[in-house]
């Protein structure tokens, strides 16, 4: 059945893009609970085993049904810069009761949980739960995001890049089909197909927030029911290729011509990114690709803007045309 969210023109002004760190540790602890859904992030859990093996995830699992409701206090929408230490610092800081009423509802659609003793013992302290929970949330960011969150956040700040420039390009209704099958428009409703449930829902000025994540592919998820923003969780591009290791690959009359440092990075830089993500993608130290970086944007091959706390650089035009014809082969 779908979910219907209402806007008007005051929430088409409110809506914007965000990355969420505790969003992405929550969707890896509920794809953790899905073997069926591993596919594209084998090579990952390849990496996290053995330090996930020590994970004590029960707690979350337990919060976390297939199909239900899942405690938008976990990961509430983010700010327009967020970390995590800012985010998991709003989870601790929730009021108990909130959290128990939205504990409450999770438990509801798995009755044999409600009535269990871990269940009764979550809803009877709230305030241990939330201590508890948000100990297990950060526990499992530094063991299964925080070592690859370079690599990750690239993705999906790429992803916000592109998905910006297709908004000016074609408009909020055709961006919406771009992002996922599941989404469409019509006469100011945004439709979210293929969810279990119905669901209405009146923006009434409070915008939506559109949040690209890796972990929760191929689901789109949509909730957070008042206090919080409504927001939209959608497949990033680029997933498929995410956990594949760079090869040298770099053409070599690139490399004759600007040097092997800074051609790695010219060729490394298929979508917009950051110094540390290319720096981690490329296996080599931050301040080599700053400086590289600066030479190749003074000689008119790369750009830059702001986005955050980080720099994004991606090829002009003239880096395009160097980087872009041996893609078919190598000298």
């Amino acid at each position: 059945m779908p979910f219907h969210l209402h806007l008007d023109e005051s929430d088409l002004l409110r809506c914007r893009f965000a990355l969420s760190p505790l969003g992405e540790t929550q969707a890896a602890v509920r794809l953790l609970a899905r073997p069926e859904r591993h596919g594209y992030h084998l090579p990952w859990l390849r990496l996290i085993r053995d330090a996930a093996g020590g994970l004590e995830l029960g707690p979350l699992w337990l919060l976390m049904p297939g199909h239900g409701h899942s405690p938008d206090f976990f990961s509430p929408p983010p700010g327009p810069v967020t970390t995590f230490e800012g985010e998991i610092a709003g989870v601790r800081s929730i009021d108990p009761e909130v959290a128990r009423q939205d504990i409450a509802l999770s438990l509801a659609s798995r009755p044999e949980v409600l009535h269990s003793p871990a269940g009764r013992a979550m809803l009877a302290d709230p305030v241990r739960t939330v201590r508890d929970l948000a100990d297990l949330l950060e526990q499992a960011w530094r063991v299964l995001i925080e070592p690859h969150w370079p690599r990750l956040r690239a993705l999906l700040e790429a992803d916000i890049t592109y998905h910006s420039r297709r908004l000016a390009a074609v408009g909020f209704e055709r961006l919406l089909g771009e992002l996922s099958p599941q989404l469409s428009w019509s006469e100011s409703t945004l439709t979210i197909i293929g969810t279990h449930g119905r669901h209405t829902r009146v923006l009434g000025g409070q915008g939506l927030v559109l949040i690209p994540s890796v972990f929760c592919w191929p689901d789109v998820v949509s909730g957070f029911e008042p206090p919080w923003q409504p927001a939209i969780v959608y497949p990033a591009r680029g997933i498929g290729g995410l956990w594949t290791e760079p090869a040298d690959r770099t053409p070599q009359v690139l490399a004759r011509l600007l040097g092997r440092g800074r051609a790695d990075v010219l060729y490394a830089l298929d979508e917009p990114a950051g110094a540390s993500a290319l720096a981690h993608r490329l296996g080599l130290a931050v301040s080599s690709v700053s400086e590289h970086l600066s030479v190749l944007r003074a000689a008119g091959l790369l750009t830059s803007r702001r986005y955050g706390h980080q720099v994004l650089y991606e090829r002009t035009p003239l880096g395009i045309a160097l980087a872009v014809p041996e893609r078919g082969g190598r000298e």
